[in-house]
């Protein structure tokens, strides 16, 4: 019986690889699909990035030498790409399913889970990037592991008055002096002041659209005698499921108006028993990507049960969390596990933006080369093992967005939020944590 995968056909590299490609840019996640990605030479990225626009020729006498002239307060940015991959195994009872001749129906069983499993790694990847999307539009800046274990943080350096969180009488939920049409056109007008660019691309999520859609303002508007067929709902009145987005799209004259409910999941392992009725702070192998305010559902993996708590703080340096209470039942470490479901779109903010400036896209993706082999891009590849005989299949990546106009996105803090704990906090330790953050020198 031969060894390892290099008399299956279907493992190999160039057969893996052609067809992760064909699930590149999955249409579901909206964010990635935006802009382009372009091949960066290095994974030390520079760009730069500018403020305003719409600068006009002087006139000046014939024969006088040109004046210079450079983009207005520009920047320049350098970081280290991110860099994300995972892996998989594959048993030899499913390695030898794919040998098999005269098996069709174990062949296909063996050949429809292969599918199955690469898309699903490469669709873990792209959620990846679209993540680093989200965190950029939403947040301005995101955190990430480099070389060494160390933590880098790159800050696309909006401007302070394109990121607006309203006061409580203003939120767009039970504000009593809420003017969601004025909140709005502030921001068009902002962006088109600052950079000339006019919004053509509006996002939030559903919850937010609710906002809109039970605004007396907005529903007086779209009433059938003030605005069209009164198309604002596709069904009941009442049905803010049902919202047509793109009629209040129309209305605010953004030509994209997204809702996007698009989510992604985070597992982590316990790394400590967990007695029940106890503890609070839960030790896990990887708590980067959880968040405060979130729901943290805990699997006994054995029973099959779960049970959820609130995250109330994330400690990021000794990788725990702070729950709202202790949990019910007892659980064991490297067994049983966490999971944390997000919206890539908060349920808190609404986001506006010109994604072309004097005709030039205002962000692009820089893929970075990684590998000895210089790769570009989702990349994969695969290694035997003996004994067991098993066959790993690993998808990597490596980039970042890179942002070119900083004033072309306005983001609004549309909700105060007031009850129990919502942002994560850090317990910090010198001796214990390094941060590297993304250096930005500016010149007028």
């Amino acid at each position: 019986m031969p060894r390892g995968s290099s008399d299956i056909p279907e493992l190999r590299l160039e057969v893996i690889q052609k067809f992760v490609e064909s699930f590149m840019k999955p249409p579901d996640l909206l964010l990635s699909n935006l802009f382009p990605e372009i091949d960066a030479p290095s994974s030390s990225l520079k760009w730069e990035s500018q403020r305003g626009g719409r600068g006009m020729t002087p006139f000046v006498p014939p024969g006088s030498p040109a004046p210079q002239t450079s983009p207005y307060g520009i920047a320049a940015h350098r970081a280290e790409a991110a860099y994300w991959k995972e892996k998989m195994p594959f048993d030899e009872e499913f390695l030898n399913n794919l040998r098999k001749e005269g098996t069709h129906a174990e062949y296909k069983t063996a050949t429809a889970r292969l599918a199955k499993e690469l898309a699903g790694l490469v669709n873990r990847s792209n959620r990846r990037k679209e993540w680093m999307y989200a965190q950029m539009l939403f947040f301005g800046s995101f955190t990430y592991q480099i070389k060494g274990g160390y933590q880098a943080t790159v800050n696309y350096n909006l401007p302070t008055d394109h990121l607006v969180t309203l006061a409580s009488a203003f939120n767009w939920n039970t504000g009593a002096s809420k003017n969601i049409l004025a909140d709005i056109q502030n921001g068009k007008r902002k962006i088109m002041e600052d950079c000339g660019g006019k919004v053509n691309l509006a996002i939030c999520n559903s919850r937010v659209l609710t906002y809109l859609a039970n605004d007396a303002t907005i529903r007086a508007i779209l009433q059938k005698n003030a605005f069209g067929d009164g198309g604002l709902y596709k069904g009941n009145l009442h049905n803010i499921v049902g919202v047509n987005p793109q009629i209040i799209g129309s209305l605010l004259d953004i030509d994209s108006f997204i809702v996007y409910d698009e989510m992604y999941e985070i597992r982590a392992w316990l790394t400590a028993p967990v007695v029940a009725q106890v503890q609070t702070w839960i030790a896990l192998d990887d708590v980067s990507d959880l968040v405060g305010g979130e729901t943290l559902r805990f699997h006994d993996y054995s029973a099959g049960s779960f049970e959820d708590r609130r995250i109330m703080s994330v400690d990021y340096v000794n990788a725990r969390v702070n729950i709202t209470q202790g949990l019910t039942n007892s659980y064991k470490a490297q067994e049983d596990y966490v999971t944390m479901r997000k919206y890539f779109v908060p349920d808190d903010k609404f986001v506006m933006m010109s994604t072309r400036v004097d005709g030039n896209l205002i962000c692009e993706f820089f893929r970075a080369p990684f590998g000895v082999g210089r790769h570009w891009g989702t990349y994969t590849d695969k290694n035997d093992e003996w004994d067991p005989e098993v066959t790993w299949i690993r998808v990597q990546d490596k980039g970042l967005p890179v942002l070119y106009n900083r004033d072309a996105i306005y983001i609004i803090d549309v909700v105060v939020t007031t009850g129990e704990a919502l942002t994560t906090t850090t317990t910090t330790s010198s001796s214990s944590s390094t941060a590297s953050t993304m250096s930005t020198t500016s010149t007028a």
